[in-house]
């Protein structure tokens, strides 16, 4: 079966999601999680991709961020890619694949989705139970969005700027996102649209991405069920 082939805009917003081979591990240790943070501020730099969250799980990786061309996000993480598998195989001795093939994205709306794809991102950790706060896990941009500590990496969205007028009432806005854990409706429709490499979004801009791109955003309707099941066995897979 052909790859579906993915949804790219510039100028908006995606989640992306790479996943290690076999969801086998892709981090070691602390030095690895400092090298793929490095680079990606350098490649993002160069291929004009807005990073806003991220989170460097065992296995996975989450970002969302902006291209500012259609093949930025494209270009940035076949760079990336590319050199984090040498840096682990030079490190580790080993050889062969890391990444479960291609990574997965999804266009995320601006209104309304797309602080809660920041926020499911950074709440990864939580979910996961590896820690009780998104502050207490070091390797996501929760320490900059939701403590304003310095980051070369993250550039803070539109969505985010307009939470307050300056650093503190933002902080303090953002914080109140996180008093609650998203609703599982929630979590299943930012898993399927990133599994399914749709858009994530209301239904008028579902049909928006549809007509500028000429490509379905949405899964299948009744009819499609084969498409569907394996949709939600990613969504499942996922995890967190």
């Amino acid at each position: 079966m052909p790859r579906r082939p993915r949804l790219r805009i510039a100028g908006l917003a995606l989640h992306i999601i790479q996943r290690g081979n076999n969801r086998g591990p892709c981090f070691f240790a602390d030095d690895d999680y400092q090298f793929y943070l490095h680079h990606l501020g350098l490649l993002a730099r160069k291929y004009e991709c807005a990073v806003h969250a991220y989170v460097l799980m065992t296995n996975h990786v989450h970002l969302l961020l902006t291209p500012r061309k259609a093949d930025g996000a494209s270009l940035l993480m076949k760079h990336m890619g590319q050199r984090y598998v040498q840096y682990v195989n030079r490190m580790y001795r080993r050889s062969g694949s890391l990444w479960e093939g291609r990574f997965r994205s999804s266009l995320v709306q601006t209104e309304t989705y797309f602080l809660r794809c920041q926020r499911y991102i950074e709440c990864n950790p939580v979910r996961a139970q590896m820690v009780r706060h998104p502050a207490q896990y070091r390797w996501s941009s929760f320490g900059a969005n939701g403590e304003c500590k310095a980051s070369t990496l993250i550039t803070a969205h539109a969505e985010y700027l307009a939470l307050g007028g300056d650093s503190a009432s933002r902080r303090s806005s953002y914080l109140e996102l996180f008093r609650s854990e998203l609703e599982e409706a929630d979590l299943k429709e930012i898993r399927r649209a990133a599994n399914g490499s749709f858009a994530l979004g209301g239904e008028r801009f579902l049909k928006e991405i549809e007509r500028t791109t000429g490509r379905r955003a949405t899964a299948g309707k009744p009819g499609r069920p084969a498409l569907e099941r394996r949709i939600d066995e990613g969504s499942q897979n996922e995890m967190f």
